[in-house]
């Protein structure tokens, strides 16, 4: 319900006023948004109090020692990401529409072999131009809404709310140590195998060894499967992961165990449920 005093209205919402909103609700901090957006502090506020007035809201309460976003702020920013997302996804399209550019770009997760269904594609459409986009844990599904991807490879779990998905299969997961590791030469290991082992990783990420762990985790910060790799043959720990990517990233001073009690990953091709291209359904039934 609007307020008292304020009948309903459009609101035409100014993307540099988002953008510079979001980088504030990042940084919770003027002086860095400021910084980040090239621009001088007074006029970053001017700009977010103007938007307050065009949304009648406050969005951040700020004092000598913080800024903290309201309610409303918080409101803003889930929306906001998402929607300057798709701003991006749509600039990228149009410019290269306008350059006469036919182009699917397929984004994929470490150890995962896209290449089978791509050179189908190519020999349905000899002038279409496919290229390939290695994605992590953490861009996986942002490739799709903010244009740098048409369709991704995705490893479940994974927020796909406003995504077609459709699978493809399931792997098992498979516990990675050191390959003089004492458990390194066994057939197949349960969980509780690794109580005592320390997880290179979220804890989020292997819950059932958290249900059990006897120690902490070390969620080391590793974008790339060889970063993972070193620090677990380094002795730092040990990290979980699907199969597929333990064979495909292979080294002498690592192996992989089988562990029978961890749920398989699952593997699904995605895309944004907006766009009805026949070529990302086509592509879909190549998978």
């Amino acid at each position: 319900m609007p307020r008292a005093g304020h009948t309903l209205e459009r609101i035409d919402v100014d993307l540099r006023k988002l953008r510079y909103f979001e980088a504030v609700a990042r940084h919770l901090h003027f002086g860095r948004a400021a910084a980040e957006l090239h621009v001088a502090q007074p006029v970053l506020s001017r700009q977010i109090r103007a938007l307050e007035g065009e949304l009648h809201a406050q969005l951040f309460r700020r004092d000598r020692r913080a800024t903290e976003l309201t309610d409303a702020g918080r409101q803003l920013l889930t929306d906001a990401v998402a929607l300057l997302a798709s701003a991006a996804a749509l600039q990228r399209r149009v410019a290269q529409a306008a350059r006469g550019e036919t182009r699917l770009v397929v984004a994929f997760m470490p150890g995962l072999i896209v290449t089978d269904a791509i050179r189908r594609l190519r020999l349905n459409h000899p002038h279409l131009a496919v290229e390939v986009l290695r994605t992590t844990w953490d861009d996986q599904v942002a490739v799709l809404h903010d244009g740098r991807a048409d369709v991704s490879y995705l490893r479940l779990p994974a927020p796909t709310e406003g995504l077609t998905v459709r699978p493809l299969f399931t792997e098992p997961r498979v516990v990675v140590v050191p390959a003089d590791h004492p458990l390194a030469g066994k057939e197949q290991l349960s969980v509780r195998d690794l109580a005592g082992e320390r997880l290179l990783q979220h804890p989020d990420a292997v819950p059932e060894w958290r249900e059990v762990a006897t120690v902490t985790a070390v969620a080391i910060p590793s974008f790339v499967v060889e970063e993972k790799l070193e620090n677990v043959a380094s002795g730092r720990g040990i990290a979980v992961l699907p199969l597929s990517t333990a064979q495909f990233y292979t080294r002498p001073d690592v192996v992989h165990v089988p562990v029978s009690d961890i749920p398989e990953s699952h593997v699904v091709l995605a895309w944004v449920s907006e766009r009805s291209e026949p070529l990302l359904a086509e592509f879909a039934a190549l998978a």
